[in-house]
């Protein structure tokens, strides 16, 4: 359970990640509340996570999955750059969650 716990806190990290550009620096109230409750959820959702999993592989998991969803989205959406560099970036990032993910013992 823990592992869906820390999904799900990825999830909600990644719509974070997306909803910072928008508040123009904090400038405009609707985007910057939106934001901050985004950040607070998905850190909750971690501390939950971590009742269970140790916390530098969930810390590591949680920010892992958080780049890649931010690079994906910024691709999708933004027109941000592909590059060779990017790519293997995330490569590394992958096989680093599926290591942590096998190699994690947990009651969960």
């Amino acid at each position: 359970m823990s592992w869906l716990v820390l999904v799900l806190a990825d999830l909600v990290e990644v719509a974070w990640s997306q909803s910072i550009k928008p508040t123009a620096s904090f400038t405009r109230p609707l985007p910057t509340l939106a934001c901050f409750a985004l950040g607070a959820a998905a850190v909750y959702l971690l501390t939950i996570a971590m009742r269970d999993l140790p916390v530098g592989t969930a810390y590591a998991i949680f920010t892992g999955i958080g780049a890649i969803g931010a690079i994906g989205l910024g691709i999708a959406l933004h027109h941000d750059p592909i590059t060779i560099g990017r790519l293997s970036a995330l490569t590394l990032i992958v096989a680093g969650i599926i290591t942590a993910r096998l190699t994690t013992p947990t009651d969960s």
